[in-house]
């Protein structure tokens, strides 16, 4: 391995794909940690890459986007071409996906949302992508999103190097123009995103190659199976989002990267109350992907770093006045409905509210059984006989197993009667939830929900 690269020092490498090799390194007259981006040897030796090489640094240097990965600086030495680059502590959605099957809807939306900012932002500046795909997707620790790999991108400041009739891209995430080689154009990318949007949903492709049909004749020619009938969870808004992404004429798609963001920042604003980066910091907590202690640094307005301790007193005041504005409105509530289930039963009520309004249920099951945590709440083991009253929107439920990985989900409970109850059903397995690190699948696990922790541990 190499051990220096102009004024940074190697210190391994993090990844290797069929062209270029990157390490982790550090910038030794700044401090700071940065990737490198290397051409193998083996790829250097064609004219056409070296070319592509060389424009993708020269795009990315001009581009100036929080959703983008930035370039610092590019090198030639000994014959090899490197880009110094930004590097993102996080894990790319690739691995994300192969770790937990499918994401939350919101978390999926959340991050469509930055991608789509990010194209519409490299749309303007005469850029396609042409490779929008989950390996090409970090989401950092603390909440960002980063695209990747421009090394296929046309940019109109350059020729085009595709012959017209090629196809180039990743089969399951191109557009249907980008399979029969026709010119592309900025909603191709917005096609590309849908089918991403579409597997983060519902934890499978839209279109999948089988033994009669490859992916490629299916974008072309087959309409999709709905997100929504794959996944019941995900709401009708956003399926249709996902569904006008996915349309076979460019012309019946997002009219452009902004308007698919408006899309989905009006989705968003009636289903996620809190920032948006610290939704995805909760949710890469509650996958392991970072730790308790590093969530907290993330989502803790000190950790931001104000220089005083005034601003930092500021915060908890903020911070203690909500608390207490808080506590006195669960009071009044309360009391409000105290005094409803105490009124004599003949009495004339006050108010129009009736015993469902605003109010919905759920029922919750798992296989093969869960601790259920409602809002971080403890409500019971699973099975549960009842479903479990709540106020109807938008509630966090998290299911716990002594064996797998914790599964979070967020869903939206409607009001109504406990006969129109949601249902929330985790498969642990068929979900391929991960294992707990150092716990072994026993032969048979445990279902009796008054012994949850029996059997089998090593």
């Amino acid at each position: 391995m190499l051990e220096r690269i102009g004024n940074c020092r190697i210190l391994e490498e993090i990844a290797s794909g069929g062209m270029a090799v990157v390490y982790r390194a550090v910038q030794d007259p700044l401090g700071r940690t940065v990737a490198i981006k290397a051409l193998k040897t083996s790829a250097a030796a064609e004219e056409n890459v070296i070319t592509r090489f060389e424009r993708e640094a020269k795009s990315l240097a001009n581009l100036q986007h929080e959703n983008i990965i930035h370039v610092y600086d590019f090198h030639r030495e000994r014959g090899a071409m490197f880009i110094v680059m930004e590097y993102v502590q996080g894990i790319d959605l690739y691995d994300l996906l192969d770790k937990c099957g499918r994401l939350p809807y919101d978390v999926a939306a959340i991050v469509s949302m930055q991608v789509a900012r990010a194209l519409d932002y490299i749309h303007y500046r005469g850029i396609v992508h042409r490779d929008i795909k989950p390996a090409n997707i970090m989401i950092a620790r603390t909440g960002g999103i980063k695209v990747m790999d421009f090394g296929i991108a046309r940019d109109t400041s350059f020729g085009d190097l595709t012959e017209a009739g090629t196809g180039i891209g990743t089969p399951a995430y191109m557009s249907p123009e980008q399979v029969l080689g026709d010119k592309l154009d900025a909603r191709s990318d917005i096609f590309s995103l849908g089918v991403v949007l579409y597997q983060m949903c519902t934890g499978k492709k839209p279109f999948v190659e089988d033994e009669k049909k490859s992916a490629m004749h299916k974008i072309r020619l087959e309409k999709h199976t709905s997100a929504r009938r794959v996944n019941p969870e995900i709401p009708r808004e956003l399926s249709n989002i996902i569904d006008r992404c996915l349309e076979k004429q460019p012309r019946d798609r997002w009219r452009s990267a902004q308007q698919m963001t408006m899309a989905l920042e009006r989705f968003l604003g009636k289903h996620v109350e809190m920032n948006h980066h610290a939704r995805l910091v909760l949710f890469l907590r509650g996958q392991g992907v970072i730790t308790e202690l590093e969530a907290e640094e993330y989502l803790n307005p000190q950790a931001i770093g104000t220089g005083g301790a005034q601003p930092n007193l500021q915060a908890r005041n903020v911070v203690r006045a909500g608390i207490v504005a808080h506590a006195v409105t669960l009071g009044v509530l309360l009391l409000m409905l105290g005094l409803i289930h105490v009124a004599p039963l003949g009495a004339t009520p006050r108010s129009v509210l009736t015993k469902d309004q605003g109010r919905g249920y759920v029922k919750i099951n798992a296989h093969p059984w869960a601790r259920v945590f409602l809002d971080g709440k403890d409500v019971g083991v699973t099975p549960i006989a009842k479903p479990i009253e709540v106020i109807e929107g938008p509630h966090t439920f998290k299911l716990e197993h002594d064996w797998y990985e914790p599964v979070e989900r967020t869903l939206t409970i409607a009001g109504g009667p406990p006969a129109a109850a949601t249902s929330l059903v985790i498969d642990f397995d068929a979900l391929k939830i991960p294992l707990r690190p150092g716990k072994t699948k026993p032969p048979a696990l445990p279902v009796d929900p008054a012994a949850p922790g029996g059997g089998g541990e090593p």
